[in-house]
């Protein structure tokens, strides 16, 4: 993508913000506050649903409630025909309360609470992941007969925020899980992986799927029958750095499927981070701006949240904010960026300093940009005193 490309990506990103600049320029805050446009979260679902085909037999959208569970974007996307990704019985009671339909939810944590199994199943959801032949086996007992795919490791992701090891099976182990779920009454109907979230060119899919196929392809010649494919999430927001279009990545990633999996009965997309990060800003406050010495090359620039009242995805500088003050057409300096808390862990940005105005003061409001995922899900109730994030949905 060239940099015509790259600045009109960025442009679309302000211009869908203006409700948000507004509503922050009208108002004080007492506190850190997550401002998020549902209209802005009704756009980027139809988006990506054009991209993946969603409409005409294509992947549907499952929203990764996790990242953002603000009941007005669960509302908004139960009213746009969205399906849901739940990691616990109290996403699920969420989901249900706004009218989701039970069969258009899906348990997706590998890790489940035995009686979270059978209240979901008795609730009508059918469709459970897992990793283990314990998980397998907690599931037959309170969820007979129930479907279930096998989420897979997939190595080697270029995803800004790679996931670990702590879910998956390794892919020589796929096709025994799935023998286990058939033997214990089960009906294993596929598999599912997760690329790494914020996966930024829709090529970077290119060896996870390459993985994934053979598995896929090992399992059908096994006898197996497999009929659905969740594909996860990865869906990036634009965090300064280059993206494509989400209809644009969304398409080409359906391209990269096809060519590898042929025809693919039912296809999942889990879409978080690329369905709201950027239908949410945070409005902040500079507590205090400072050197260590007088000849410090760097000042250090406090503000009022930090990595345990919203901003946990800094950690090891992963997911790079962009900054908003009423002083950006002064001369900008690099400077480390901290949160208030008296925990050493609490700096935001130090290995790689941001630009900041040089006249930033205490006092001076700063808005951090495409802030709608994973923020007010990752607030703590109240460490070291500080309030946790406050969510105002438009």
């Amino acid at each position: 993508m060239n940099a015509y490309v790259t600045d009109f990506v960025g442009a679309v990103a302000d211009a869908r913000a203006r409700n948000i600049d507004a509503f922050i320029a009208a108002n004080t805050f007492d506190r850190p506050t997550l401002v998020i446009d549902s209209a802005l979260v009704a756009e980027q679902y139809d988006a990506l649903a054009r991209g993946l085909g969603t409409d005409n037999g294509g992947a549907r959208i499952h929203y990764a409630v996790k990242a953002n569970p603000a009941r007005e974007i669960i509302e908004v996307l139960v009213g746009k025909g969205s399906r849901f990704d739940a990691a616990s019985r109290g996403e699920i009671e969420l989901c249900l309360s706004q009218g989701a339909a039970p069969e258009h939810i899906s348990f997706g944590n590998t890790v489940k609470r035995p009686s979270d199994i059978a209240f979901a199943f008795n609730a009508g959801i059918d469709l459970f992941a897992a990793d283990a032949e314990e998980e397998l086996a907690k599931i037959a007992e309170h969820a007979p007969g129930a479907r279930v795919y096998i989420r897979v490791i997939v190595e080697n992701s270029e995803a800004d925020w790679p996931l670990s090891r702590k879910f998956g099976c390794a892919t020589t182990h796929v096709l025994s899980l799935l023998g286990y779920a058939r033997d214990l009454g089960l009906r294993p109907v596929g598999l599912s992986f997760h690329v790494g979230s914020q996966t930024k060119r829709a090529a970077m899919w290119t060896g996870t799927l390459d993985q994934v196929a053979a598995i896929w392809h090992a399992a059908q010649d096994a006898g197996f029958g497999l009929t659905l494919l969740n594909i996860g999430g990865g869906f990036p927001a634009f965090y300064g750095e280059e993206i494509e279009h989400p209809t644009t990545y969304a398409a080409a990633v359906m391209e990269l499927i096809r060519a590898r999996f042929g025809e693919v009965p039912e296809i999942m997309a889990e879409p978080g981070r690329g369905m709201v990060a950027e239908t949410g800003k945070i409005v902040a406050e500079v507590l205090l701006v400072s050197k260590k010495s007088p000849n410090d090359l760097h000042r250090w620039v406090y503000l009022d949240i930090g990595k345990f009242s919203g901003l946990a995805e800094t950690m090891d500088e992963a997911i790079r904010y962009q900054f908003q003050t009423a002083r950006d057409h002064e001369e900008t300096g690099a400077c480390i960026l901290a949160g208030p808390s008296c925990d050493s862990a609490d700096v935001l940005y130090e290995h790689r300093p941001v630009q900041l105005p040089v006249g930033l003061k205490a006092g001076d409001r700063i808005v951090i940009r495409a802030c709608g995922a994973y923020t007010s899900s990752y607030s703590s109730v109240g460490f070291n005193g500080f309030p946790p994030l406050d969510v105002v949905v438009l």
